[in-house]
């Protein structure tokens, strides 16, 4: 049976074939995985230009094609949406950085620093709403005072692949439960956008000040910044070291 696994996310892209790959996953050998990402990542398209075993793919002009070629597809970090016709021809699998039904949609680790609702990850069946579907699986992940972003997402990947781990062979054979969860609340792009300008005027509590600036620190990405008097952005990050 052919599997399609599309990703934009290259440390998961690894990790998934890693686990593919591993003695004690024996049963899905009897499986063909075939691997693609967002025509629209130039990254990839780069670093996997002579790479046959991955392909970029747009989902929404070639859903009939999907259709007839996959009995299961999974989304794993993939940055496109998923048309009605393919989800509801195709079992399609999300893998979430996210604890459903918290934060879904966009950096779910990032709204989970500033408003404090559970993180983590879920593994969840695909319908035509956003980071949306019966639950198969989910792992909280508990974010601690020093974590930025950036450490609070390393977390929850590790969680996405301790569930894939323990959950692959069930849902490749269609032999689990799903459970519906409430609507819960969605973050969007903008919404994330909206966070990045800082407003050197805003009064709040220290705590709150910091929540905001780890939470838009991630990595080497430049999220977090306010204007000088010459409107020339300023970015911040912010170094959160244990004791």
């Amino acid at each position: 049976m052919k599997v399609l696994l599309l990703t934009d996310n290259d440390q998961l892209l690894r990790r998934f074939r890693e686990l593919v790959g591993e003695g004690d996953l024996d049963l899905i050998k009897s499986y063909h995985f075939e691997y693609a990402y967002s025509w629209n990542n130039q990254e990839f398209r780069e670093k996997y230009k002579n790479d046959d075993r991955i392909f970029p793919l747009k989902v929404a002009t070639n859903t009939h094609e999907l259709i007839r070629k996959y009995k299961v597809i999974f989304s794993l970090h993939c940055k496109q949406f998923f048309p009605e016709e393919l989800v509801k021809n195709v079992r399609c699998i999300n893998v979430h950085p996210g604890l459903n039904p918290y934060n879904r949609g966009w950096f779910p680790q990032v709204f989970s620093i500033i408003n404090g609702l559970p993180c983590g990850a879920t593994i969840h069946e695909i319908d035509e709403k956003l980071d949306h579907g019966p639950v198969i699986c989910q792992e909280e992940v508990v974010i601690e005072k020093w974590d930025t972003s950036f450490s609070a997402y390393n977390k929850i990947l590790d969680a996405e692949i301790r569930l894939l781990r323990n959950s692959l062979v069930d849902i490749l054979d269609n032999k689990y439960v799903a459970v519906s969860k409430p609507e819960g609340n969605v973050n969007l792009k903008r919404d994330f956008d909206d966070l990045c300008e800082i407003d050197l005027d805003n009064t709040d509590t220290f705590l709150n000040h910091i929540n905001k600036l780890r939470a838009l620190t991630h990595g080497e990405y430049s999220n977090a910044f306010f204007f000088d008097e010459e409107g020339r952005k300023i970015f911040i990050n912010i170094e959160m070291t244990r004791e």
